[in-house]
């Protein structure tokens, strides 16, 4: 079932349904992470990576209102349509705790396509920066890039292809590492950065973005999300080398459509000055240099 919204607020999503979703599998990534995969076709059809959607079960009221939950990919049917929409999450509270045991065939509501995602890249080499549960919106990021999937209605068009694709991904130990074969991709590099050491770089992922501009930051392109104090590093980093950075927040929010305002977030405007805009309408995905993170 799909329900297309008749009115909107002004800049909310005008794409943007509600859904009734059946789940197609529950897998474990890592400790405490999982995915869910949907079939849901429209929503498959329309999102685009960085967007994302809200969901909550089907029946009762418990949690009463919808979690906000980023595209982890898109899948295929047989005949190469798209069938559903996968997302990864941690478990932290009660709704996680409920999706985590979620049955094949089990009923779920969705409200999306929503928000901004990352857009098309367009620069020679394209670097992804995530930090714990943050790898999620950059599977289809880096399978858009590299040619391997499409996305959108009408599928979205690349100019040109990057010659490169990096993921930096760093968590607290390997136990973390959410994904990692999911991420072995054709053309894709990716590079892991772990608190302890237990397995790659041995320290901060933000390290490995320096290495990487120093190293080339010609016609660079740099995505990020995880947690905040790391997309500030990130920003401060790019900003320093001149390389284009987008960030995609992580905001808690309630309705995931622009009405309760309860996501707001600080951005600059082109006079100097500053106010506050709706992570779930504007972005979750901005431009660095227009953020204002305290």
């Amino acid at each position: 079932m799909t329900e297309t919204a008749s009115t909107c607020l002004p800049g909310m999503v005008f794409t943007a349904s509600q859904h009734i979703a059946t789940v197609e599998s529950v897998r474990n990534m890592a400790k405490d992470t999982w995915a869910v995969r949907l079939r849901q076709p429209e929503l498959a059809r329309q999102i685009t990576p960085g967007q994302f959607f809200m969901i909550r079960p089907a029946r009762g009221s418990d949690p009463l209102l919808g979690r906000p939950f980023a595209l982890y990919d898109t899948y295929l049917d047989g005949n190469g349509e798209p069938a559903g929409v996968e997302f990864g999450f941690v478990v932290v509270g009660k709704m996680t705790s409920l999706m985590s045991g979620w049955k094949t065939g089990d009923s779920v509501e969705l409200w999306g396509p929503l928000g901004n995602g990352f857009p098309a890249p367009t620069a020679k080499h394209l670097i992804c920066v995530a930090g714990g549960i943050g790898q999620t919106p950059f599977l289809g990021v880096a399978r858009e890039a590299l040619g391997l999937q499409k996305y959108g209605s009408p599928a979205r068009q690349l100019q040109s292809r990057p010659e490169s694709v990096t993921l930096c991904y760093g968590v607290r130990s390997e136990n973390y590492l959410a994904g990692m074969d999911d991420f072995q991709q054709p053309g894709l590099t990716v590079e892991v950065a772990t608190d302890d050491g237990s397995v790659g770089h041995h320290g901060y992922v933000t390290e490995l973005l320096q290495n990487r501009l120093t190293a080339n930051k010609q016609d660079t392109h740099v995505y990020c999300c995880g947690p905040e104090p790391m997309m500030k590093a990130v920003a401060k980093i790019c900003a320093a080398e001149s390389v284009p950075c987008w960030l995609s927040l992580e905001t808690p929010m309630a309705c995931g459509f622009g009405a309760c305002f309860s996501c707001v977030t600080k951005v600059l405007e082109d006079d100097g000055s500053w106010d506050y805009r709706r992570t779930c309408v504007e972005g979750p995905v901005f431009k660095a240099e227009r953020l204002l993170l305290d």
